[in-house]
């Protein structure tokens, strides 16, 4: 069974008895170009394996399978199974019930190890940064991701130093790959129909991590990356206060009179290489909150 179109959509929906959920952030794409159109920018050739995040009623599973590609498909919902797996009859593609969140990639990737994997989704608004990072931080055999976002959230995966989105995310994405937004997606071709335009943004992972490991662990980055634009109105000396030190600010030479968005990721890592220096290092402060920002979940 090939979708094509609204009415196609909606009597599926109506024959299964289902209604798109919000809690779910489910938007169905309906238009048959859009599909098209992003099974060819995936860049899919026969045989490679690709993983689809929310593969919901199939059309875009479809459109990826027939590339000849081979598509594991993760859907959450366990009522869209039946549908979706109509859909795919016939074709190479495993289904997997899970939430994306959750999936243990490296035993995903275990079926096919040393492959480099493509990911595809349209993701929603609610899970589409968590789901980007922790794909780019514990996935290493996904080389390339395709996943259609909300504009909003588009423009802060490719943002860099002097744009108006740049922020913790972009830095973070910048860390493992180069990302681009090579389309965009108007509301229409949903069903229901969003309230926001999207956008197709590709990251093709970079062969070695943007700062080497061996100078600045990704996870002290992250620490003065989350500190930093946490407070972003505040001038690095206060918002990375117990964090970095004067020693370590102008061995880095970075001014700490400086704010978080105007530190490409180059500024970032020689900080962070500077406070893993013992002689320039400063102790955090007791009770610094060091878990995520707002910003890093997709919310204001």
């Amino acid at each position: 069974m090939t979708m094509r179109g609204r009415a196609a959509v909606a009597a599926v929906l109506e024959r299964y008895g289902l209604h798109p959920s919000r809690a779910l952030g489910q938007n169905f794409v309906v238009d048959p170009a859009t599909v098209e159109r992003i099974a060819r920018l995936a860049e899919l050739t026969a045989g490679q394996r690709v993983v689809e995040i929310g593969a919901g009623l199939g059309a875009l599973t479809v459109a990826l399978a027939d590339t000849g590609a081979l598509v594991t498909a993760i859907e959450r919902d366990r009522h869209l199974l039946a549908p979706l797996g109509e859909a795919v009859e016939g074709r190479n593609v495993d289904i997997l019930c899970a939430d994306a969140l959750r999936v243990d990639w490296g035993e995903l990737c275990a079926s096919a190890p040393g492959e480099g994997w493509s990911l595809v989704a349209n993701l929603p608004y609610n899970i589409a940064t968590p789901l980007v990072l922790g794909v780019l931080e514990r996935a290493p055999a996904v080389t390339t991701l395709l996943v259609m976002v909300q504009r909003e959230v588009g423009l802060r995966y490719v943002a860099h130093v002097g744009d108006e989105a740049f922020g913790a995310v972009s830095v973070k994405i910048a860390y493992f790959a180069t990302s681009e937004i090579v389309g965009s997606v108007s509301p229409s071709v949903f069903l229901p129909r969003p309230r926001v335009a999207s956008v197709i943004v590709r990251m093709r992972r970079n062969s070695a991590p943007a700062i080497d490991p061996a100078v600045a662990s990704y996870g002290a980055l992250v620490r003065l990356v989350n500190a930093g634009f946490g407070l972003r109105r505040k001038m690095l000396r206060g918002s990375l206060a117990g964090l970095v030190g004067p020693a370590a600010f102008a061995a880095a030479r970075v001014s700490p009179e400086a704010r978080a968005e105007t530190l490409s990721l180059d500024d970032w890592g020689r900080l962070a290489a500077a406070v893993a220096d013992p002689a320039t290092a400063q102790p955090p402060a007791d009770g610094r909150d060091e878990g995520a920002t707002n910003e890093e979940t997709g919310q204001r």
